[in-house]
């Protein structure tokens, strides 16, 4: 008895780090939004859209097909959050050509579903609660923005809403071959949003109050892209009470003289914590005087047990529906791992070929060099001797200066003599007297 004490104490003191999985509030669990015995519908959510209707599949949901544009979709909750802290996954993709576009919506708002409709945030008008905005805002490749509004302003007639936002992040959503995962945490006065594993942005002073609606919006122009969401789990560290279910039918009834105890069934949806809180006090022997009080004893004992056994069943069926949800997480971290290693071996091989190329023009710039080294100094060889025997030519080619100055020297002397002769004629003729 020692031992199972302890065992049921172990299990209560873990009851309160445990977080589960609200039912009433997510779709997507196990890979399955739409039920064979209800096809296109998803159990606690309301489908909309302008002008066609959202595609509800097994496993997905496509809020905007690609190649229709113009469309306007909306998948809202029946059920509102009854709790402070919890955490919300949604998982989506989204596809489209280069140039389309688009805009997603998540949405945790008051009667969202007769408030905001299929609008977005640039449409939805006044609304009261938080949206978490992706598109690819300012021409950017993808942003991801969060939007707070209590009924104040409208947002539809603002003439611009970046101003509005208390938190943004860059991120890449589309056409990544895979879904993309937005997980929301708001839990002891932190509010924070990852993507993808990273944080986005995170405040402190964010306090969301109780009794909103989670819902998903999108919205495509004419050139659209596809978004389709594949999961929106929430969950929590505590359980409601206000959701849980009354016993169908009665128990055994026990009689104890004067009166009567009704047993609830097993799986029901009271708090864990309270099946441990309720444990019959010890009691002296001696107080059991009768047969009848020792019976009514017994029956307490064997029903408090009875449904801290059932307190146990359940909190392990939820947390197996948490673990096998974490364990498909870790799946899905695991492929992503096994794609970044496989693209880390390509880098390898292409570092390996830059590597040989590397050598291979570090060889050929050397062989050039030498080749250019060996063409300088033949160029030099031959240029010198250009040179002496342009010099030669030209000594050789031009005519001896000898020839000229007899010619000269001759000219000069058949001139005088010429002259000589001249003057002796003249003096040697007869003179004429007037």
């Amino acid at each position: 008895m020692r031992t199972a004490a302890v065992i049921l104490g172990a299990l209560a003191a873990g009851l309160g780090q445990a977080q589960y999985l609200i039912n009433e509030l997510s779709f997507g669990i196990n890979s399955k939004i739409s039920h064979d015995e209800s096809p296109g519908t998803i159990p606690h959510y309301h489908v909309n859209g302008q002008p066609n209707r959202p595609d509800v599949l097994s496993n997905r949901v496509i809020l905007t097909p690609m190649g229709i544009g113009n469309q306007r979709a909306s998948i809202w909750g029946e059920r509102t959050l009854q709790r402070s802290d919890w955490v919300a996954d949604i998982d989506f993709r989204a596809n489209g050509p280069e140039r389309a576009s688009g805009n997603l919506n998540i949405w945790l708002a008051k009667d969202g579903r007769t408030t905001i409709q299929e609008n977005s945030v640039y449409t939805a008008g006044r609304f009261e609660g938080l949206v978490l905005v992706i598109d690819q805002h300012g021409g950017s490749g993808g942003m991801l923005r969060g939007f707070l509004n209590d009924g104040s302003k409208d947002y539809a007639h603002q003439g611009n809403i970046d101003a509005l936002a208390f938190g943004h992040c860059q991120i890449a959503y589309r056409n990544l071959g895979r879904p993309s995962q937005i997980k929301i945490h708001h839990a002891n006065g932190n509010f924070k949003v990852d993507i993808d594993g990273r944080k986005c942005f995170e405040s402190d002073k964010i306090v969301i109050p109780q009794g909103y609606t989670f819902g998903v919006t999108a919205a495509t122009p004419e050139n659209p892209d596809s978004f389709e969401v594949f999961k929106l789990t929430v969950m929590s560290e505590t359980v409601d009470p206000r959701h849980s279910q009354q016993q169908q039918g009665q128990g055994n009834i026990i009689n104890n003289n004067q009166n009567s105890n009704q047993q609830a069934v097993p799986g029901g949806d009271e708090n864990p914590a309270d099946a441990f809180k309720k444990i019959i006090p010890d009691e002296s022997a001696d107080t059991f005087q009768t047969s009848a009080r020792q019976f009514a004893d017994l029956h307490n004992r064997l029903q408090s047990t009875y449904h801290q056994l059932a307190a146990v069943y359940r909190s392990v069926t939820e947390h197996q529906a948490v673990d096998e949800q974490r364990h498909r997480e870790v799946q899905d971290m695991v492929r992503n791992i096994r794609a970044d290693l496989q693209r880390l071996d390509k880098v390898d091989s292409l570092q390996r070929t830059v590597e040989a190329l590397q050598r291979d023009v570090t060889g050929l710039r050397d062989a050039l060099d030498r080749r250019i080294s060996s063409h300088e100094t033949s160029f030099r060889g031959a240029l010198t001797d250009h040179h002496r025997l342009l010099s030669e030519r030209m000594v050789d080619s031009i005519p001896g200066h000898g020839k000229l100055i007899f010619i000269i020297v001759g000219t000069q002397i058949v001139l005088a003599g010429i002259y000589v002769l001249y003057k002796r004629r003249k003096m040697a003729g007869p003179k004429k007297y007037l």
